[in-house]
């Protein structure tokens, strides 16, 4: 699966870290990864949506920490367009090294493919995953003074005002733009869709009453909600969220339908030597062991991977799984 030939020199460099991971029994799996000569320079990471959103949140978290373990700079890159598949489709085509990578999620490698048939990349073949960073509950969020005050009012004044309302999303495809579709399905509603270049803007658009209501992951939506900016109907989970206990869940509102676990996971350009992987892989779960890191995201709503979670064969199952149920929520949608 992990393929880096040739016999050029960039051939060559990967041929000597393959034979660095392949030492001695006596070395440690540490010490191993010590050993590899890698990052050589800053490592890029591109975040697919603009700063201040949820995805944006935990990568600069996560990538913090994990330039500490790397030794070398990271810097972020925040590529707009498409509901994050623009950034998506540029790293799938980047030099397999470790120094791009993407930080997608639940959009970008799941839905976006069911969606999306023509997409420039395939996430489920076109990456090297590398860990699961976090997952987060969605929420169906509302402007401060949409009228309904509930769940059940909100399926009412909906279905008799779909023509007039508008719903915000990051993009076709997105995290939010799937959530309030299956929502919208559930509802049997089809009110007017207005893109962003990402739930940040998306957001900012609802606490202005630009739009009426989105669906978006917590992380993004807790500091607004603790302001009183906007207000908020279910939670997409299985149980209440410490970090917004006021919210019922949607099947305790009588939404049953409406689950969903956002997640975010880094990923390398398909190709990426297997050692590379490894070393970013150490890197991401050391940062997710750092209290400063787990006490933000737990504050804000996100749900930390345990260590059995953070391999890049949970990340690569999970991608699967992901593009198999959005795949049967997508029919008869088109861009």
């Amino acid at each position: 699966m992990k393929r880096f030939g040739g016999v050029s020199a960039a051939g060559g460099i990967a041929i000597a870290i393959v034979a660095l991971w392949l030492a001695p029994a006596r070395a440690t799996d540490q010490d191993r990864l010590d050993q590899i000569d890698f990052p050589v320079r800053t490592v890029t990471v591109v975040v697919p949506f603009a700063r201040g959103g949820p995805t944006d949140t935990v990568a600069r978290l996560i990538a913090v920490e994990m330039a500490k373990t790397l030794g070398q700079p990271i810097e972020i890159e925040n590529i707009l367009g498409a509901g994050g598949t623009l950034a998506a489709t540029r790293v799938a085509h980047a030099t397999p090294d470790g120094h791009t990578l993407i930080v997608g999620h639940m959009g970008t490698h799941g839905s976006a493919a069911a969606l999306s048939p023509k997409l420039g990349y395939r996430p489920d073949k076109d990456f090297e995953p590398v860990a699961l960073l976090a997952e987060m509950p969605v929420l169906l969020l509302a402007r401060r003074d949409f009228p309904p005050k509930d769940m059940t009012e909100f399926k009412t004044f909906v279905k008799s005002h779909t023509d007039n309302i508008n719903v915000a999303h990051a993009g076709f495809g997105s995290v939010s733009y799937a959530s309030c579709l299956l929502l919208d399905r559930l509802l049997g509603v089809d009110p007017t869709a207005v893109p962003f270049s990402g739930t940040g803007p998306a957001m900012q658009a609802l606490i202005d009453g630009q739009v009426d209501y989105m669906c978006d992951q917590i992380v993004n939506a807790v500091p607004a909600l603790r302001e009183d900016k906007i207000k908020a109907y279910v939670i997409a989970s299985a149980e209440r969220d410490s970090a917004v206990p006021q919210v019922p869940t949607a099947a305790e509102a009588g939404v049953p339908g409406f689950r969903i676990a956002a997640w975010t996971g880094l990923f390398a350009p398909r190709g990426t030597p297997e050692p590379i992987v490894a070393k970013l892989n150490a890197a991401v779960s050391r940062a997710l062991d750092q209290s400063e890191v787990r006490t933000r995201l737990t504050d804000l709503g996100g749900i930390v991977p345990g260590p059995e979670q953070r391999s890049p064969v949970v990340l690569a199952q999970l991608v699967h799984d992901e593009i198999t149920r959005w795949g049967s929520v997508a029919k008869g949608s088109t861009p």
